[in-house]
């Protein structure tokens, strides 16, 4: 994510770290290279020179010059102004009514379709809300079947109307069903449409003033850079919808949609879609995401997908087990479960700070824990819950029941018990009695 921009910006602000004296000329050129970032990044000439004036005016003005850490500064002075073009804060979505309705708008292939399942999983298991989802797209079937698909895949249920053209007729109709079966919130997905196409954004006009939305929300491609821009500008003129929804900003994206979309139609973004799944959606913080392309990580979004994984009661009991030495490979095999549900492992990665650099070029694909997974699965249940019986016959037939080497296998165990006694270490002592260096009072 934003992978190509953050190093950009990064190398820019590098050569004010380096500098051993800071003037006014090399703040300048450092400005410089930020916008030429911002320009690569597929932003508009006008929002990136605006931005970069605005640094440079408050670099002046904080006195970054005569600054101890003048880099230092700098990287916060940039994240400040990032932060403030993305919107500020997080913007929450509105749900409050009797049944609330979300309106879905976009343009044709821009994932509206997958949005709106993926919301509809959002709001059911993060906020607890009775959903159901409405196929109002008429003239695509296979809109209508994907939504059947991904609803029964989530557990929503999909109202449509196979043969009825009149998607008001369907939303109303819709609305209806939902009261009677104490729906909170009725998630409407819709054609995709053009700009340019006067009839279909008629129509989308005439669907907003009869259902009367809590939310409208408008879906854009942020692979489409720019022009996602220019697209949100037209979409907003017409129904001046309540929020941005940024998909595919997982994939090989330059960032400049999301970096100007708000300042360009004064609306908030208010969710990304980072991945296929249908977990694979983030509520957009405009300071995490400046954090994220200065290089700094994402830890807090990081803990927050820890915890919504994290099971109390699983924890304790794996605790107990370190500390009586009885953890095993089932208790390693769940525990990785749990990380995985956590999301992409080079996206999670990336949230770290320092690492998100170091992975930029390696492949860390879904199927990182696969040799793991296979190696532990071709052991016995006695093996799996006594790794200290794994001699070298056991570790060759092992081997050769996962398709891996027996040097993977080995390497496994070895790690396996490193790990296990590090976490024991800190279950029974604390981090202060590992062997490692106290802080000095």
């Amino acid at each position: 994510m934003f992978e190509s921009i953050s190093s950009k910006i990064e190398k820019a602000l590098h050569t004010l770290r380096g500098k051993g004296s800071i003037t006014d000329i090399n703040v300048a050129e450092t400005v410089k290279e930020v916008r030429k970032a911002l320009l690569d990044a597929d932003v508009s000439y006008p929002i990136a020179k605006e931005f970069t004036d605005r640094v440079k005016q408050e670099a002046m003005g904080r006195n970054v010059i005569q600054s101890i850490e003048p880099g230092q500064l700098m990287v916060k002075i940039v994240h400040e102004e990032l932060t403030k073009l993305m919107g500020s804060s997080a913007v929450d979505i509105n749900i409050k009514g009797n049944p609330a309705v979300v309106l879905i708008a976009g343009l044709q292939g821009s994932g509206k379709t997958t949005f709106s399942a993926k919301l509809a999983y959002h709001l059911k298991n993060k906020r607890a809300k009775n959903v159901m989802l409405v196929a109002g797209d008429v003239y695509r079937p296979a809109a209508i079947n994907q939504l059947q698909v991904l609803g029964e895949q989530i557990g929503v249920p999909v109202f449509s109307q196979m043969g009825v053209s009149d998607p008001v007729r369907i939303a109303k109709d819709a609305l209806q069903e939902a009261k009677l079966k104490g729906v909170n919130v009725v998630i409407v997905d819709t054609a995709g449409r053009l700009a340019v196409d006067e009839q279909m954004m008629d129509e989308i006009s005439n669907l907003k003033k009869t259902l009367q939305p809590q939310e409208t929300l408008f879906v854009v491609d942020s692979m489409t850079g720019q022009d996602a821009v220019n697209t949100a500008k037209a979409f907003n003129e017409r129904i001046d919808y309540d929020g941005v929804v940024l998909t595919k900003l997982d994939g090989d994206t330059r960032g400049g949609a999301a970096l100007t979309i708000r300042y360009a139609v004064q609306k908030p973004i208010k969710f990304v879609g980072i991945g296929e799944k249908m977990d694979a959606l983030d509520v957009f913080h405009p300071d995490r995401m400046a954090n994220r392309i200065l290089g700094m990580g994402d830890v807090v979004s990081l803990v927050e997908r820890a915890q919504e994984q994290y099971d109390e009661t699983e924890a304790r009991k794996i605790q107990k087990r370190l500390v009586k030495n009885e953890y095993n490979f089932e208790d390693f095999l769940s525990q990785i479960a749990q990380i995985k549900k956590m999301g992409n492992m080079k996206d999670l990665l990336g949230m770290i700070p320092g690492l998100g650099k170091l992975t930029k070029d390696v492949e860390i694909g879904d199927d990182a824990f696969v040799p793991i997974e296979s190696i532990i699965g071709s052991m016995t249940p006695y093996e799996r819950r006594n790794p200290s019986c794994l001699n070298g016959s056991r570790k060759q037939r092992i081997a050769v029941g996962s398709g891996r080497t027996i040097q993977e296998v080995n390497r496994l165990v070895k790690q396996f018990e490193d790990t296990r006694k590090m976490m024991k270490a800190v279950s029974t002592k604390g981090v202060g009695k590992m062997g490692l260096p106290k802080r000095r009072r």
